[in-house]
């Protein structure tokens, strides 16, 4: 497949298999009709031929060449493939574009310091698990890295005091960053303002700009209620001291918390479904 994309990355050889596709021709008729010269062209059909995408035989004094459509038909296949992949309903490319047209609309917004104060998201989730589970999943460090970032992020610094007045630190790179070699992709820093375990948890988070600056401060409000063996999470998100340069953050936030959330209630059902298998074995 690399011999072939490179061979036709080529305007002149790309040329030739197009005339190639209408019929078998010679190598004089393919020089004259691509408009060029005989020598250059039979190097070029040779690079083809070597790619496997045309073939030639002699006929007296001539060499025809032919169009192998296997090939391309493959080649067709796989970038048919990539193309799905890339219009998958629900993914990445999807939330990309969704975040594109909110970065557009909240940029424009965003004229004067104050811009989204008072901006509101409330966010809703039925999780497994009591709300004792989940607040140790709302509230411990170890718990909280494998939700607490969007998709396409990991935490790399955690630092949550469950008490009022505890200081919160969160630092998340890009998920494929393994080794922290790129730049941090961002910090929050906050506080804890309410603390009722298993009921309510409450607390202030500001992101920081790249120059360190205060971009808004979040308030957030978590309350935790029993629903038969599960809990039912709302959350709500109110918006104070926005800067103008605080637009790209909150054109996240509807996005980049749901998928939080999301992975939060893949990481409790994980953990039901692991107890539920050690019950039916039996404890070691």
């Amino acid at each position: 497949m690399d011999a072939l994309l490179t061979a036709l990355a080529d305007p002149a050889r790309l040329r030739l298999v197009s005339l190639l596709a209408e019929r078998p021709r010679p190598v004089g008729v393919l020089a004259r009709l691509a408009g060029a010269r005989q020598p250059q062209t039979t190097k070029h059909l040779q690079t083809l031929e070597r790619a496997g995408v045309v073939t030639s035989q002699r006929t007296g004094r001539r060499r025809i060449y032919a169009l192998r459509p296997g090939p391309l038909r493959e080649l067709a296949a796989a970038l048919g493939r990539l193309a799905d992949a890339a219009e998958q309903a629900g993914g990445p490319h999807e939330t990309y574009d969704r975040y594109g047209a909110g970065l557009r609309a909240e940029r424009l917004a965003a004229v004067e310091p104050g811009w989204a104060d008072g901006r509101s998201f409330g966010f809703h989730r039925s999780l497994t698990g009591r709300p004792e589970l989940v607040w140790r999943h709302l509230t411990e460090a170890a718990l909280l890295t494998r939700w607490w970032t969007p998709d396409d992020l990991r935490v790399s610094e955690l630092v949550f005091e469950a008490r009022e007045g505890g200081r919160i630190v969160q630092e998340y790179r890009d998920a494929e960053d393994a080794d922290g070699s790129d730049p941090v992709a961002g910090r929050a820093e906050g506080v804890v303002d309410e603390v009722r375990p298993g009921e309510r948890l409450a607390y202030r988070l500001s992101p920081r700009l790249p120059g360190g600056g205060l971009a808004f401060t979040a308030h957030v409000a978590l309350d935790l209620r029993p629903a038969g063996t599960g809990t039912d999470l709302d959350v709500h998100w109110r918006i104070t001291d926005s800067t103008v340069d605080s637009a790209d953050f909150i054109a996240g936030i509807e996005i980049g918390f749901g998928q939080s959330l999301d992975k939060l209630a893949a990481a409790l059902a994980a953990d039901a479904h692991d107890t539920d298998s050690i019950d039916a074995r039996g404890t070691p």
